[in-house]
């Protein structure tokens, strides 16, 4: 157990009042016989009294200053200790968001790692059927069946067609002379481009540079020889190479092979050119048909120029019909027009005074209204005249005439 410093002064307070007890005896024992040892030995006792409390003193003010200490101490502990847990908890809280940041990111790491890996094993796999010449040559069959199918009809082409050389060709262009069909060879010696990939150094590469020409170059021979029938086919054909980077490096490195393909007329292409050469050979498969429709077309429009003609002599018949109707309607008008004007004079005209009896006795409503026509008596043609003015003075001469 460790003692604070208030219990050490308080120690040191009880051995001096012993020593102090001590000397007084022993000087009091000495100075039985000696007055002034014996004030002597008075005063010493007084002193250690003094040297006693105020030891005593000194040990409380000492014992305060170590609690207060204490307690210092201790709140600045539990303060430490409040600091320090809340860093350890922000710091657990930062590396657990951490680790789960590292575990999805590993996650992520592992799934590129399989696809990496089916990748890896599907490349492979390519290299393995392009390694193959069966199976590369079915690969690139494949490739080309579809940019085919895609681009034409089906009775514009045929696969796997037997020549009269016996010789089968890979796709057949069925198109009409000229220019005749047209062959597509899907073979291709790839072995020669990937030893000339795969070759390091100037000596190997220029060695498998010239191997790949040669292998190309026969090919080209080949299908010049094989495909091109005069008669029976067009006086080229096609040569489809199912990678583009493979015709880019023949058309950057092997100019001489590109010529030599042109002398033979066996044409170098890769899908997109493929596609576009098969987009034109569609154009001209439509300009065929309509070709073969030309004789239809200008027979139906022989006889729509019969049908218009037809058409324009009944028309002219028809308005020479109503040219004479309107010459017999504008008599008919003339006619009729006399008629009403007559029939409105018989109307407007009446002879003779009507009968006052039958007026008088007629409600108002029904009573005629009447215009006198003779001059005179301060009456002016055309005025009117009521029932009740008829005779008497003052009354409506006659002729009358109803007014409507």
């Amino acid at each position: 157990m460790t003692l604070g410093l208030g219990d050490a002064l308080g120690i040191f307070a009880v051995f001096a009042v012993i020593a102090g007890g001590l000397a007084w005896m022993v000087i009091r024992r000495s100075a039985v016989s000696d007055p002034l040892l014996g004030e002597l030995v008075g005063r010493l006792a007084q002193m250690a009294e003094s040297q006693a409390a105020q030891q005593a003193q000194l040990a409380e003010r000492m014992q305060g200053q170590e609690r207060a200490l204490a307690k210092a101490l201790d709140e600045r502990l539990g303060e430490v200790t409040r600091r320090v847990g809340e860093g350890l908890q922000v710091s657990s809280e930062k590396t657990a968001a951490t680790l789960h940041d590292l575990r999805e990111r590993l996650a992520v790491i592992d799934a590129a790692q399989k696809n990496l890996t089916e990748l890896s094993t599907q490349v492979v796999g390519l290299q393995d059927i392009l390694s193959n010449k069966q199976a590369r040559g079915a690969f690139g069959e494949v490739q080309m069946h579809d940019i085919v199918t895609a681009a034409l009809p089906g009775e514009a082409f045929a696969f796997q067609a037997v020549l009269s050389n016996s010789r089968r060709a890979d796709c057949l262009l069925l198109l009409p002379n000229p220019p005749g069909s047209i062959v597509i060879d899907a073979k291709f010696p790839l072995d020669g481009y990937q030893a000339f990939r795969d070759a390091e150094g100037d000596g190997p590469r220029k060695v498998a540079a010239k191997r790949f020409a040669d292998d190309v170059l026969k090919h080209i021979h080949d299908i010049a020889d094989r495909y091109i029938i005069p008669g029976e086919t067009a006086e080229s054909a096609l040569m489809f190479l199912p990678s583009e980077a493979v015709y880019a490096e023949i058309h950057a490195s092997f100019r001489n092979v590109v010529e030599e393909s042109y002398r033979s007329r066996v044409w170098i292409v890769s899908p997109t050119t493929l596609m576009a050469t098969l987009n034109t050979v569609r154009a001209v498969l439509k300009d065929v048909q309509m070709r073969k429709q030309a004789g239809r077309i200008q027979k139906e429009v022989g006889t729509l120029l019969a049908d218009v003609g037809r058409l324009d002599e009944r028309l002219k018949k028809l308005f020479i019909h109503i040219n004479q109707a309107q010459g017999d309607i504008a008599p008919v008008e003339t006619s009729i027009t006399k008629i009403v004007s007559r029939a409105e004079k018989i109307e407007a005209v009446q002879l003779g005074a009507p009968d006052a009896a039958d007026i008088a006795h007629a409600p108002p409503e029904a009573w005629p209204r009447w215009s006198r026509f003779r001059l005179g008596s301060g009456w002016s043609q055309g005025e009117p005249c009521w029932p009740w003015q008829l005779g008497g003075v003052g009354a409506c001469a006659a002729p009358w005439v109803r007014v409507a």
